[in-house]
């Protein structure tokens, strides 16, 4: 097994898959672009050209060498940054993106999406073990979501630390540690003996979770040409499909295997929240097996650059060609030639100290700075990040807490039970999302706009109702439209920022709505007596989102990203 995960590791390059540059596919017209167009064709690619496999089909203009090298030298105008790694990543953007999509982008969506489930499934997971975490630790019900508060602690660590530590020690180790970390303290987690201990494991376990989607999302953006960017939409399926074990398995643990308040909880009568957890940890593993055992994947050649192992990064381009079965025209004379020969340029690689200053630089003001370039955009840059607190906080608000909610009308056979509906009600969301938004007259900003409306109108809805059937319709439903949400503002959002400032802006995004997410339990708890206090207050965010998306100037559907 080890012999075939290292396959890649033996294996010089792939000269089979190599083609002349001038022989290259290539976009219309590459050396006719001027430089804003050439910017953004270095960025992104134009969907009109996807043809099958994915690959560029020559239309008359010949890529060349004297071409390639202006597209370089205009993207690296307006970056901030002029050193031959610079120019080489340009060049292995370039190669990358002609390659297009194939088999190996589809491997690594699947198992990025690994992340998103491990994500959902141990933030669900979590709330689903509340109610009987109160009982057993003699725990006040309002106290007891504490619990939530340590899973994001870990969750905001983790998202800041292994961000950082993806750039230094490569995208590749960290793919795999974070959701190992998750696997061992999640089965560490099921053997909690105190609240305070299983609060510290669930936080532990958080380090790892929340380094995930910053890695992947990395990983698979790196890879992913323009033309199938919707399929980032996509990802969010798996966000779905985290919800869905996690209730499902509640729902076949906690009503058989636990006490009820009427009775004295003990460890040994009150098993089914440690056998949820157990499982979901298990699952976990199996998934990080699949990850470390079954897929090779190919450390990012920008690293590898970075690091000197130039040879390393032109096979790891000529794999994702291989295993695509496409061409490309990357070799290292290409490199060389625009980029600087190692014996005669020095700064060919970059130092722990340089990516972790450039890093860091992102967050700085002259990285921010650029996202409020302009009117137009410095009020989209304010909107989204707006947008992403109130939904972290809304989300977190009523879905954290939503089988306490549901168990004060019902058994709690009942509230399992309809809490798995709800989340079987959600999956398709996404898919339908995928489609939608490239509709000529609904676009992105309508499919979040609606979907956001409709799901603040349905929370409100959920606190008007007594019904436990009725609360279980508009929660179904307010899960169906809230995945179409999201699915499309992890789209949306990487796509409306300009690419130098790209992981800027959408870093500060995720950072805001995971800190949303820590205060809400605090609000949930102290703000009022009233058990539909937080659920009203959830609403409202979401609806004041929906405005704050109706106020957005810019549309990305059928654009090529700044």
């Amino acid at each position: 097994m080890n012999a075939l995960r290292n396959l890649f590791k033996d294996r010089t390059g792939f000269p089979e898959v190599v083609v002349p540059l001038a022989d290259a596919p290539t976009p219309p017209n590459a050396e006719k672009m001027s430089g804003s167009d050439v910017e953004s064709n270095a960025n992104s690619l134009d969907k009109a050209s996807s043809q099958e496999k994915g690959a560029y089909v020559p239309q008359g203009d010949v890529l060349t060498l004297e071409g390639l090298r202006a597209e370089v030298e205009s993207a690296l105008a307006s970056s901030g940054h002029d050193s031959a790694y610079d120019r080489k990543a340009k060049i292995i953007n370039r190669a990358i993106q002609d390659i297009g999509m194939g088999r190996y982008q589809w491997e690594l969506f699947f198992v990025c999406g690994m992340g998103w489930i491990a994500d959902n499934l141990w933030l669900q997971g979590v709330a689903l073990t509340l109610t009987q975490l109160s009982l057993e630790f003699n725990i006040s019900e309002s106290h007891v979501r504490f619990t939530t508060c340590a899973l994001f602690v870990g969750l905001i660590v983790g998202a800041s630390f292994w961000g950082i530590a993806s750039d230094a020690i490569g995208r590749r180790p960290a793919f795999n540690i974070t959701l190992f970390l998750c696997a061992v303290f999640g089965l560490a987690a099921g053997g909690g003996p105190n609240w305070i201990g299983t609060c510290a494991l669930y936080a532990c376990l958080g380090l790892g979770v929340g380094g995930n989607l910053p890695v992947d999302a990395a990983i698979f953006l790196e890879f992913l040409p323009f033309a199938s960017g919707n399929i980032l939409s996509m990802l969010a399926i798996f966000w779905s499909v985290g919800n869905l074990i996690a209730s499902l398995l509640a729902w076949a643990y906690i009503p058989n295997y636990s006490c009820s308040g009427a009775e004295a909880c003990t460890k040994e009568n009150n098993m089914g929240w440690r056998y949820l957890v157990l499982t979901l940890g298990a699952i976990t593993m199996l998934m990080f097996c699949v990850r470390y055992f079954w897929f090779t994947l190919y450390e990012s050649p920008k690293f590898l650059v970075a690091r000197g192992r130039q040879s390393e990064a032109v096979a790891a381009v000529q794999g994702i060609a291989y295993r695509n079965k496409a061409k490309t025209w990357l070799t290292e004379e290409v490199l060389n030639e625009i980029g600087g020969y190692p014996e005669e340029t020095e700064d060919q690689t970059l130092t722990y100290t340089e990516v972790i200053k450039r890093n860091l630089s992102k967050f700085s003001g002259n990285q921010i700075k650029p996202l409020f370039a302009t009117k137009r955009l410095g009020i989209t840059t304010v909107l989204i990040w707006f947008i992403w607190t109130c939904i972290g906080m809304g989300y977190t608000l009523f879905n954290a807490f939503l089988p306490q909610y549901l168990s004060s009308n019902t058994t709690t056979y009942e509230t399992y039970r309809n809490y798995a509906i709800t989340a079987v009600v959600g999956l398709p969301g996404p898919v339908l999302a995928c489609y939608t938004v490239d509709l000529k007259y609904v676009g992105r900003k309508g499919t979040m706009a609606v979907s956001t409306m409709l799901t603040g109108v349905l929370l409100f809805c959920f606190t008007a109702v007594d019904n436990p059937k009725t609360q279980l319709v508009c929660s179904a439903l307010e899960s169906f439209f809230q995945m179409i949400m999201y699915g499309v503002l992890y789209a949306y959002t990487p796509e409306v920022f300009p690419a130098p400032n790209r992981g800027t802006g959408s870093g500060i995004a995720s950072c805001l709505n995971r800190i949303a997410g820590l205060c809400a339990p605090i609000i949930g708890i102290y703000a009022s007596s009233n058990p539909s206090a937080p659920i009203y207050a959830s609403g409202a965010l979401i609806l004041v989102s929906f405005v704050a998306m109706l106020l957005l100037p810019i549309e990305t559907a059928g654009k090529q990203a700044l």
